[in-house]
């Protein structure tokens, strides 16, 4: 399956950093940035959430919510939202089936091993619950300058 602008966001519940669960459906009405990310405490994953750290408060009037997701336990979230004052919830995705949903789960490498896990993807999804935007295997300091760009456009 190969999700394309202007499909269906795939519908997802999964258990935030203080064990809530957290589901697409609370964020209809809404523009809501959806990332998923490796891991919590690594270089690329902490410029990425401090990225959009930075942008959300100036975003709150605009009708934007932003949330991350990894296969990281709760415990793992609270701390890097603690250490990095991360406004905006991460979500425990630990067997990777939202991630797969979101074609953003499969085979890595690094440092010559293989294994699976989460890609660096990222998914504007519009107050109807529509893909507006996807990127993929984006760079983290350098995709959310386009993500935002882009959601001034649609959302004006």
């Amino acid at each position: 399956m190969s999700l394309t602008v202007g499909d269906r966001a795939p519908d997802f519940c999964l258990a935030s950093a203080t064990g809530d669960q957290v589901c697409l459906g609370d964020f209809r009405g809404q523009w809501l940035i959806l990332y998923f990310y490796p891991r919590d405490n690594t270089p690329g994953c902490t410029k990425e959430a401090c990225g959009y750290r930075d942008v959300y408060e100036a975003r709150q009037d605009q009708n934007l919510a932003i949330v991350g997701i990894s296969g990281d336990s709760a415990q793992s979230h609270q701390k890097f939202i603690q250490k990095y004052r991360l406004p905006f919830p991460l979500l425990c995705d630990l067997d990777g089936t939202v991630a797969r949903a979101y074609d953003s789960y499969g085979p890595k490498k690094f440092m010559g091993k293989e294994y699976e896990g989460i890609y660096r993807n990222t998914f504007l999804i519009d107050p109807q619950g529509n893909l507006a935007g996807i990127y993929l295997k984006v760079k983290p300091d350098a995709h959310i300058d386009q993500v935002m760009a882009d959601f001034q456009a649609q959302a004006s």
